[in-house]
């Protein structure tokens, strides 16, 4: 088993890991663990963009206040002032780096998107994370301080329990990881571990997502010890392509930005004005998302038309032209047609708990980015405040590592991992099954309208579940399928068990059997 010493550990090649990479290089050694290719996160697929006030008629307050409004009160402001407060400066770095973002008359265009008093998202045409993460990877590449691993599926955090010592403190020493090329576990032994591993959106049938989203992060460090929060905030995103050959083509929220209406195919009505008449389309995603799935349900559709064909042709290819050629692919033109669209999950805004250093329950352990709540998004994430959120707990959690570099004493010595009591799998078709059960029940149980009875239906089928890959996970060697299926149930457990907690609808956690949003907003911390 091989094994690797590194100053600093990063899981995670998003915008968040990256971004934490590039800053501790300055001064330290880094090694960064992606699963797949370092390319295959969230980050890439973002098309709307990055907010921040950069308008002169916009100011921080306007967008602290969207921000808890969009929350539904369950942000922590402190965190939202915070961040909202360093988002011009996380713009300037990225321009830095190279990223293109697009100019008019010289200025940065700002485009506007649901929920935002104002327009202040700057983008890259309808690819604002390809860009992103591009200029983040060019960077990283160039780094001499830096060394990229791609296709390494981490298993579990390294603690104190793994040291040759055994000590119970839950200290953080790194990752096993699985080289998905050679089916070998690394030993990665850091003095100090960013994650920074993404969300948890796979636990879904539909998901925006990209196929790795599948809560390793914080099934990791829940299992390490730490506690999460929030997990029954799970954000869906109201228009997601419904195609039967194309899954998971988000079409962006700029598109109602700019004047995209919903329309019920069956009826040909703009329905917006009966859930949201002040705000229609521009209203937040959680309010947007349950009037489609709304009128999805009741006239008995498989989707519902979002319609920008009213507006001039060029006006439409010049804003969303990755959209329109993809669009155009699949023989929908969206200059002359509407477009077919479906709610899907589209971000998870619980998450492990961090501070305002990153800072996670676990000594020697910070997080960044979409796995963690740092209170930041409260009940619902505010659209384009996600890659925000990487930029700035990204800086955090290194300048918090490097200011107390001299504290954090060196690794012990670390027990390999012990693959001697189990064989290759004979019976692959056990996680297939499981895989889709799970997304199957999370989706129908689990999903934008919630019950206590279905949520305890959910429940009762994890914890079925959970004995089947148990035994699966003990006896056979694991491979990234068998990982990611563990992290998976681990991820439905902390979402069904959030959602139990919550008697109250809020946000994104609406629940029939508690229509009502109680006067004090509390969040859900669950203790491991």
């Amino acid at each position: 088993m091989s094994h690797s010493d590194h100053d600093v550990l990063v899981i995670g090649s998003g915008a968040a890991g990256l971004t934490a990479a590039l800053a501790l290089a300055q001064q330290r050694k880094v090694l960064v663990l992606a699963k797949g290719s370092l390319d295959g996160g969230s980050t890439a697929w973002a098309q709307g963009g990055i907010a921040a006030v950069l308008d002169a008629g916009d100011t921080f307050d306007d967008h602290i206040r969207d921000t808890m409004v969009a929350g539904a009160g369950l942000n922590d402001r402190e965190t939202v002032e915070f961040v909202i407060e360093r988002a011009p400066l996380a713009i300037d770095r990225l321009i830095e780096l190279g990223v293109p973002f697009n100019r008019e008359s010289g200025d940065l265009h700002l485009t506007r998107e649901g929920g935002h008093s104002h327009r202040r998202i700057v983008h890259v045409a309808d690819a604002t994370g390809w860009a992103v993460q591009e200029a983040l990877l060019k960077a990283a590449q160039a780094n001499p301080n830096i060394t990229l691993l791609p296709g390494r599926s981490c298993i579990d955090l390294i603690t104190g329990h793994h040291a040759e010592r055994f000590s119970g403190s839950g200290r953080v020493w790194g990752a096993y990881a699985l080289d998905e090329a050679t089916g070998e576990v690394e030993c990665h032994v850091a003095r100090a571990t960013v994650l920074a591993a993404g969300g948890a959106g796979r636990v879904y049938l539909f998901s925006t997502a990209p196929r790795g989203a599948t809560g390793d992060g914080i099934a990791m460090a829940w299992r390490a010890g730490a506690r999460v929060s929030n997990m029954e905030m799970m954000q869906f995103h109201p228009t997601c392509l419904y195609n039967l050959e194309v899954k998971n083509f988000l079409i962006t929220e700029a598109v109602r930005g700019e004047g995209g209406r919903l329309i019920n195919p069956q009826t040909g009505e703009r329905y917006m004005a009966k859930y949201d008449a002040e705000r229609m389309e521009l209203a937040p995603r959680d309010i947007v998302a349950r009037a489609n799935d709304d009128q999805i349900k009741r006239y008995g559709l498989d989707y519902v038309h979002l319609d920008i064909s009213h507006q001039p042709a060029d006006f439409v290819k010049g804003h969303f032209p990755t959209i329109y050629e993809k669009l155009m692919g699949l023989g929908i033109d969206m200059t002359k047609e509407p477009i077919p669209v479906v709610p899907a999950q589209h971000y998870t805004c619980g998450g492990v708990l961090v501070d305002l250093d990153a800072r996670t329950d676990l000594p020697g352990l910070w997080a960044a980015g979409e796995c963690t709540e740092s209170g930041l998004h409260g009940a619902n994430r505010l659209a384009s405040n996600s890659l925000l959120e990487c930029f700035v707990f990204g800086e955090a959690a290194a300048r918090d590592i490097l200011d107390r570099w001299d504290d954090l004493e060196g690794p012990p010595a670390i027990k390999p991992w012990d693959a001697s009591r189990v064989t290759d799998s004979d019976e692959e078709v056990v996680i297939k099954q499981n895989w889709t059960e799970i997304r199957r029940f999370m989706w129908n149980y689990v999903g934008i309208v919630r019950t206590t009875k279905r949520l305890e239906r959910a429940a009762h089928r994890i914890a079925t579940l959970g004995r089947e890959i148990e035994d699966y996970y003990g006896a056979f060697r694991v491979t990234t399928d068998l990982i990611e299926l563990r992290n998976l149930h681990q991820a439905a457990d902390l979402i069904v068990k959030s959602a139990l907690k919550r008697h109250e609808s809020r946000g994104l956690h609406f629940t029939l059997d508690w229509p009502e949003t109680d006067p004090v907003a509390k969040d859900t911390v669950l203790v491991p």
